[in-house]
């Protein structure tokens, strides 16, 4: 079989238009990979690694290059509407790429209730008088706001969000590398003592390490938003690969450099224990640094940290469901694109999805946001391990190579796919992550079920439709 053409048509690109530049791609990147969980603290995964959660960091961070490359090499050859989702249809059939798009727009809608609801906590931090659902209405119509612009507005919008997120870890790391090694005129140097002390280096052994492993792999979802982007890329085949790369490059140096400096300066056993902004690791470094208001600086940046994942997941959730439009797989008006070339009726959709995740997480945090979690957990491994599938399916089908290339492919992606399946695999016996597999596989079932009765009632129209073919 010979590689599909490059040659572009109106069908890839689905009419959006391509106006997002190569540093706007990098921020988008970014802003959807760097969630709040970095700023206060990856508590889940210290309390079973301790210092041991810079190794977890680095690997998941390889796991996560492997998913990028494996994508930029497949979207500079296609690079179409619904990215990788189309890409699965393309090569794995109408069933993968149907599954895949509908899976990742429904994580991405729980991501964003989920989000919001976070930012309109962070205000309850400098305000506890006011109602969480203002905010959170506030916060929604803002996302909504910058989505439903051209595409290069949210870009700016996004990538001034994400500089906030980047500006604040650099000064972070910077500070905290002088208090490690020379001190700060208000406290003594830390040294690197508290990464053996407490227990060593691993104090709970591989099997913790592993653990941990299972919940920094969460710190990395998002790495995929490059590859949705390439239809609104103004020079899609350069700018797709360098953003990539950039954005895996940053994102390592930015979470294992800022978790061991976290390790360093603060004993993991009191890391592990979690907390309030006022806790958080980042505070403890500005405070030592003499920065007035240390702990409100934090929360602001948490707070533009929850809005640039909402705003990007957002954007996600609206370019899938346009996909999935244009293949007849979702409501052909939410296929439609406004004069600016925004999908807005794939946003007003995707804002349901936001508005019912959002008060689940606010009201039923104990009940229904656990299984929409459980969901949003099995469908972010789920769409990961198809991304790899898909590669070796592309990888076969192409008898020409591909302008980038992922190195080590089948063996690298192999590999890492069989590492995502094992945290799948785990992820049943994990307490918190239990309700992956017991929510996940009946919304998958779900999603298999709807396939093949969409599939079955195309044929049956097509069949019963009037021939004209002949009529003059």
């Amino acid at each position: 079989m010979t590689r599909p053409s490059t040659t572009e048509h109106p069908g890839q690109t689905g009419g959006l238009r391509r106006e997002l530049t190569s540093r706007q791609l990098s921020m988008i990147g970014l802003g959807g990979a760097i969630g709040t969980g970095l700023f206060l603290g990856s508590a889940l995964a210290i309390s079973q690694a301790g210092p041991g959660t810079i190794i977890a960091y680095g690997v998941c961070a390889l796991v996560a290059f492997v998913v990028a490359w494996a994508l930029a090499e497949m979207v500079v050859v296609h690079p179409e509407a619904g990215s990788f989702g189309a890409i699965a249809h393309r090569y794995l059939g109408p069933l993968a790429g149907f599954v895949q798009r509908w899976t990742y727009w429904a994580i991405q809608c729980i991501a964003v209730g989920g989000e919001v609801v976070a930012a309109g906590l962070y205000i309850q931090f400098w305000w506890p008088q006011v109602p969480l659902w203002l905010p959170v209405v506030v916060f929604s119509l803002l996302v909504l706001v910058s989505n439903a612009m051209a595409v290069r507005f949210f870009g700016t919008v996004e990538y001034w969000f994400a500089m906030i997120k980047v500006v604040a870890i650099v000064v972070f790391v910077l500070l905290g590398l002088l208090l490690i090694t020379v001190g700060l005129p208000k406290s003594p140097p830390t040294g690197l003592g508290n990464l053996v002390g407490h227990g060593g280096f691993l104090p709970n052994g591989l099997g913790g390490l592993f653990l941990a492993m299972v919940f920094v792999l969460f710190s990395y979802i998002g790495t995929e938003v490059v590859a949705v982007t390439a239809a609104e890329s103004k020079q899609p085949e350069r700018d797709i690969p360098r953003a990539a790369r950039r954005m895996v490059v940053r994102l390592v140096l930015f979470y294992v450099l800022a978790i061991a400096i976290v390790l360093a300066v603060v004993p993991w056993t009191v890391t592990a224990q979690g907390g309030s902004v006022d806790a958080s690791p980042f505070v403890r470094v500005f405070q030592s640094a003499g920065i007035p208001a240390a702990a409100a600086i934090t929360n602001f940046v948490v707070l533009t940290a929850a809005l640039s994942s909402a705003n990007t997941n957002l954007y996600l959730t609206t370019r899938m469901l346009h996909s999935l439009a244009t293949d007849r797989y979702a409501p052909a008006w939410t296929g439609r694109l406004s004069a600016s070339g925004v999908p807005r009726n794939a946003l007003l959709l995707s804002a349901l999805g936001l508005a019912l995740a959002a008060t689940l997480s606010a009201v039923a945090a104990n009940s229904a946001y656990v299984a929409l979690f459980g969901i949003s957990i099995f469908g972010a491994l789920l769409v990961w391990i198809l991304i790899l599938v898909t590669h070796w399916a592309f990888r076969r089908a192409s008898q020409q190579k591909a302008p980038v290339r992922l190195w080590g492919a089948p063996y690298t992606s192999g590999v890492a796919a069989l590492f995502l399946f094992a945290v799948m695999v785990s992820t049943a016996f994990i307490k918190g992550l239990d309700t992956a597999w017991m929510a996940g596989l009946p919304f998958f079932a779900i999603l298999v079920v709807a396939h093949f009765v969409i599939r079955k009632r195309r044929s049956a129209n097509a069949t019963t439709a009037p021939d004209h073919s002949e009529q003059a």
